[in-house]
């Protein structure tokens, strides 16, 4: 079953191989020369990733998955959120990531959740699933760790003392927003698509 991952990002993309089940060819927007911009118009994580699923499915004709996913501070009220990728639009991580610290500086409240939600879209069918990774935790006090990308050196998952950007990929795979969302995604598809999605589900995440 060959499916298209929205995304031009190289890392996401080894990610989410990494965790795939092995009857799925997964390929990337960055193979393909012409590719539209999808606005990201929605308000939550849910309706921007079913917008780039559809958008793309469609443009392709390919089943597709997209996700969006994002930093959710509590003493930021819940910035950057929905808008983590466009937060400092044009800078790099590591700016951002301390601009974030910045703001943290005068306050203990560090508690901070990754979200992700992973949708598919198959527009031979129209079935459209969506599911949701959440990974609770709090924000360092400083950037540590060069390992994954976006704000990864800056959040610590909970019962960790390692960020995402000091955890190996193998523990990162295990336990990510990012996995627990495409994983759920991914056991949706076996209960649909039994016939071309043979390999159980196996959650790794507890």
């Amino acid at each position: 079953m060959t499916i298209l991952i929205a995304t031009t990002n190289p890392h996401k993309l080894e990610e989410i191989k990494a965790i795939a089940p092995a009857c799925m060819k997964l390929i990337a927007l960055f193979q393909f020369d012409e590719v539209p911009h999808v606005e990201e118009s929605g308000d939550s994580f849910l309706e921007n990733s079913i917008i780039k699923a559809v958008s793309y499915g469609r443009f392709f004709d390919l089943p597709t998955i997209a996700d969006d996913s994002g930093l959710v501070v509590d003493a930021l009220g819940g910035k950057p959120g929905v808008e983590s990728a466009r937060f400092m639009s044009g800078r790099p991580y590591e700016t951002r990531m301390r601009k974030i610290l910045e703001q943290l500086s005068n306050t203990e409240k560090r508690d901070a959740a990754f979200h992700c939600v992973a949708s598919f879209y198959d527009p031979a069918t129209s079935v459209l699933l969506s599911f949701e990774g959440i990974v609770k935790g709090r924000i360092a006090k400083q950037i540590r760790g060069s390992s994954g990308f976006g704000y990864d050196p800056i959040f610590i998952p909970v019962h960790r003392d390692k960020t995402f950007g000091e955890l190996s990929q193998k523990v990162k795979n295990a336990i990510s927003h990012r996995a627990r969302a495409f994983r759920g995604l991914f056991h949706l598809l076996t209960s649909v698509f039994p016939s071309k999605v043979l390999k159980p589900f196996e959650d790794h995440t507890r």
